[in-house]
């Protein structure tokens, strides 16, 4: 049985700024991006400990092609996306939503 994925309060901002980010880049490019992000919550959903902890309990699992990870907890009923997040920004960003 796979649990439900609930997004953070802020994690719809993170996947609009990077979203409207590559579409000003290409366009096309910010669909592109949704999709690897899609697939990488499929990835998560079907197996949500296959991705290590890298913050008291929030993993990590990489986004494919763009330079971006999606940040989660497991928890009893559900998965909680903390962040989407570029990797070359400050961590602290996101850890402070752990």
């Amino acid at each position: 049985m796979s649990l439900p994925i609930v997004f953070e309060r802020e994690v719809e901002a993170d996947i609009d700024e990077a979203y409207h980010w590559y579409e000003q880049q290409r366009h096309g490019l910010g669909e592109d991006f949704l999709g690897a992000v899609r697939v990488t919550l499929d990835r998560i959903q079907f197996n949500p400990e296959l991705h290590a902890v890298v913050y008291r309990e929030v993993r990590r699992a990489l986004v494919r092609r763009f330079p971006y990870a999606v940040y989660y907890r497991i928890e009893r009923e559900r998965i909680a996306v903390v962040a989407v997040h570029h990797g070359k920004r400050d961590p602290r960003r996101w850890q402070s939503r752990a």
